[in-house]
């Protein structure tokens, strides 16, 4: 058998099919069998909780509120406000070299410490961060040494 013919015996068995006898009654029948056999189950479920039981469950989805409010509070205050990176912005600056052909490579080098900057304020222990940021500062340091050779 091959796939066209596995694929015409599929669109065959897509025809409606009626059934030899009415569903209707069997089906109405064990609804009202099952009706009739959990009523008492069913009268239990639909009673409300007790006052004092929402009272309980409101204080309690009320205190785990506060408690993650607190958490997130605490969590933010613990955060320093103040990176290593802040000193080595300001000891950068934005420099722009007088020869046009390391002018390009500094605005690139400033892009790259500008993104470092960013992501390690997003994540401050991360020591992969601070290895590319350092390792871009020594760039841009070369790139002075060399400007400052060129003239």
């Amino acid at each position: 058998m091959n796939e066209f013919e596995w694929r015409r015996q599929m669109r065959d068995l897509r025809q409606p099919l009626t059934p030899q006898r009415d569903l209707w009654a069997s089906i109405d029948a064990a609804l009202e069998d099952a009706e009739r056999t959990q009523a008492p189950a069913n009268l239990a479920m639909r009673e409300p909780r007790p006052a004092h039981l929402r009272r309980w469950l409101v204080a309690a989805s009320l205190a785990a509120s506060l408690l993650l409010a607190g958490g997130i509070g605490w969590r933010v205050l613990q955060t320093p406000t103040a990176t290593p990176v802040a000193s080595h912005t300001k000891a950068s600056g934005n420099w722009k070299p007088s020869d046009p052909r390391l002018a390009g490579a500094a605005i690139e080098l400033d892009a790259a410490r500008m993104e470092l900057q960013l992501a390690i304020q997003q994540a401050p222990d991360s020591p992969s961060l601070q290895r590319l940021l350092g390792r871009t500062e020594q760039q841009q340091t070369q790139l002075r040494q060399l400007a400052n050779q060129a003239g």
